[in-house]
This record gives C-alpha cells, structure tokens and sequence, in this order.
C-alpha cells in the first residue's frame, strides 16, 4: 500500500487505523506520511484519538462535584465528571458524554439484528465475516451505510454482534450484504462525562468513531468500573 514504507511510527500511532478514506487518502499509512511535511494534516482525520485511553483531565478542565471511588458499588460507579468546554455535536447540540471504542477492538461494537432475522442463517454469517448494512428508522435512521467485522453471530434469533469500521475493508476485502438491520445496543469505555452516570437512565452520548458526529440517545443497563473506565451497555437507541 503507498505510503507504508515511509510512514513515521510515531504519527501512525496517532491515527486510528481505519483506513475509512474521510481524509481524502486512501489509507492512515498514506495519510502520516503526507503529514511528516505538513502536520497539520493529522486534522483531516475525525476519528483521532486526542489522548490514549484513559483520557486525563487537564489543569485547563475545572472539576464539579464528583463523589469518590468509594461511594460507588462496582454495579452502579461514575465516570470522572468535568466542566467541558465543548459538549456538542457538528450540530452544535448538546450530549453527556463519548463512547470510546475498547482499544483491543478494530471498532465500536454493536449489537445488531437483521430486519429479516432468518438473514444470519441463510447467509451463513460467521466470527470475522465483513458485512455492510444501515440501520433504519427508530433504532438510528442512520444515513450511512456502516461496514464491519463479525464478532459473534447467533442463528437461531439472527442477533450478531460486530465491530464497525470505515469502508475500506470491505471493498478490499469483499464483504456479506446484510441491507436494513436494527441497531439493538453499542457497548463501549467512558472516560469523562458532564454529569454522573446512573444505570435506568438515558442520556445523549456521541459515539467517538461516528462518521457525522451526531449525537445519539440510549439508555444505560449496564455500568462497571475498571481501570479503562467505566464500561457500560446502551440500550433504547435512537439518533439526534
């Protein structure tokens, strides 16, 4: 792939590996490389990380009231709670919080289900196929078509779950065309929120690798602590 060879590690380790082409090169390899001559290039890509996980919160970051560690079980604990300077979407609308992707994992990891169920059975959907499809109506309305890996896939009730990524893998790749499907729940990493996280609540949270940055609106059932964050399960989704 141009551009491999001369990529510096150090600004490849600043891209996300996607390789979705939203920057206008056809790979983050080609992309570092242009940027060895002109950093400022590393701003056409709206999937970077700011920081490694866990994100720290700076001296420029004033705290609110956040309870201790201890005043949390591991069922129902908080994410570090800060003053933002910008909790807003490209629409300029408000959220709670960002849902990382885990860093072990190629992408966010959805939970989906086919709008025809018998789907995952009949095209044999296995662990590592690529599919595409976009989610449709009250469970995002979606504009675009997503594309990713399969991580498990369930043949009897036709629910998967895989790991969305850019849309370079599946042209290069081939993929499985799964059409509409029903996007069920997003699980992920909280490092820093606006306010405290309570399971049974909903909030809008901005997935981090979303391609539009638009906000999105779930409901937590699921919260733990770990040395990463807070990992927790979204379920109820809808998009705006």
């Amino acid at each position: 792939m141009a551009g491999t060879e001369t990529a510096p590690p150090a600004l490849l380790e600043q891209l996300p590996g996607l390789d979705c082409g939203l920057c206008g090169f056809r790979s983050c390899a080609e992309l570092a490389a242009a940027a060895l001559g002109d950093p400022k290039l590393l701003e056409r890509c709206v999937m970077r990380e700011p920081s490694p996980l866990p994100l720290p919160m700076t001296a420029t970051e004033t705290p609110v009231v956040a309870p201790p560690a201890a005043a949390a079980c591991d069922g129902c604990g908080f994410a570090t709670v800060v003053e933002p300077r910008n909790w807003k979407d490209h629409l300029g609308r408000e959220y709670d919080f960002v849902l990382q992707t885990f860093p072990e994992e190629p992408g966010p990891r959805e939970t989906i289900l086919p709008h025809n169920p018998a789907l995952t059975r009949e095209m044999n959907i296995q662990k590592g196929d690529v599919l595409i499809g976009r989610p449709l109506g009250m469970s995002c309305g979606c504009p675009i078509t997503h594309c990713g890996v399969v991580m498990s896939a369930d043949p009897r009730t036709g629910v998967m779950v895989w790991c969305v990524t850019g849309p370079l893998r599946a042209r290069s790749e081939g993929f499985k065309d799964l059409g509409y499907y029903s996007a069920q729940a997003y699980e992920g990493l909280v490092t820093e929120a606006r306010s405290e996280l309570r399971i049974g609540t909903r909030y809008w949270f901005l997935p981090r690798r979303c391609m539009l940055q638009w906000r999105h609106s779930g409901l937590i059932n699921f919260l733990s602590r770990t040395p990463r964050g807070l990992q927790i399960r979204i379920e109820g989704l809808m998009i705006g």
